[in-house]
């Protein structure tokens, strides 16, 4: 057994496992950690548990320490030459007319290395940009092309539904989102009514499904035949979350109905037609 906690670099980001060893610590707390890039300041976001060692993460990093005061002050540096790093790679970018889209700064704990993530529609040659970095600040330079959906996350923003975008809120992981589940949700499928910030289908589409799928499997489906209070008729539309469908009489009239008021009929080969 290993004592394992979650730690995150980034609001936005992913949480990775870390081997704590005896440390105590809680959620919120600052720690150093080390990394494939070296020493790196995360915050643990995860209560510490014990794990069998059969059920670890491959290359677990440990956790080295608590962060100190002189440690936090090295962190406000870095934060502060990474707003200049980003105000000097936007100008070139711009003097250099490179279709590409500056999104995020990291400058490594130790300052051993620069990486400048960036978004853009295709592949970009930005070997002169980072001749430019490099003449600059004298040190290991890395440009990272990332998809529109993390850009988004990093940006942050209010979606259409008036709240914090999923992806830089609660969102650990931006899972594959098709149209398909916007069909199974009963969305518009018209692109300004199911795309995100982005650009892309919405992410609330992905971690809603399986509800949806759950919900409606005690939803009679639309052009089935049942029964209610004023007569047979079939079902044109529904709403899954409130637990009402829509039902045509045979005479034409339309009327709501709870789904838990009504019996669903064997459907006749005449009715399928």
């Amino acid at each position: 057994m290993k004592n394992i906690a979650g730690i995150k670099f980034k609001k936005e980001g992913k949480t990775y496992s870390f081997n704590a060893y005896n440390l105590q610590l809680k959620k919120n707390d600052s720690v150093i950690v080390n990394t494939d890039n070296g020493l790196a300041i995360g915050t643990v976001v995860t209560d510490v548990k014990p794990v069998p060692l059969h059920k670890l993460p491959t290359n677990l990093k440990k956790i080295i320490r608590k962060t100190t005061e002189a440690d936090l002050k090295i962190r406000e540096e870095n934060q502060k030459l990474e707003k200049e790093a980003f105000g000097f790679c936007l100008s070139r970018v711009r003097e250099r007319n490179l279709p590409m889209k500056l999104v995020d700064v990291e400058y490594l704990f130790n300052k051993s290395k620069i990486m400048f993530c960036f978004t853009a529609e295709s592949r970009v040659d930005f070997r002169e940009l980072v001749k430019d970095l490099v003449q600059k600040f004298r040190t290991r330079i890395e440009l990272r092309q990332i998809g529109v959906r993390n850009g988004a996350r990093i940006f942050g923003g209010i979606g259409i539904c008036g709240r914090e975008v999923c992806c830089a809120g609660f969102l650990s992981n931006l899972d594959r989102v098709s149209v398909k589940m916007a069909k199974e949700q009963n969305m518009s499928l018209n692109p300004e009514k199911i795309s995100g910030l982005c650009g892309r289908l919405m992410c609330c589409l992905a971690f809603e499904y399986d509800s949806y799928l759950d919900m409606k499997k005690a939803v009679p489906k639309c052009g089935k035949k049942i029964d209610t209070v004023e007569g047979r008729g079939k079902v044109i539309r529904q709403n899954v979350l409130k637990g009402k469908i829509t039902v045509e009489l045979e005479n034409g009239k339309e009327m709501d109905v709870d789904v838990k008021d009504v019996t669903a009929q064997p459907q006749s080969h005449q009715d399928t037609k």
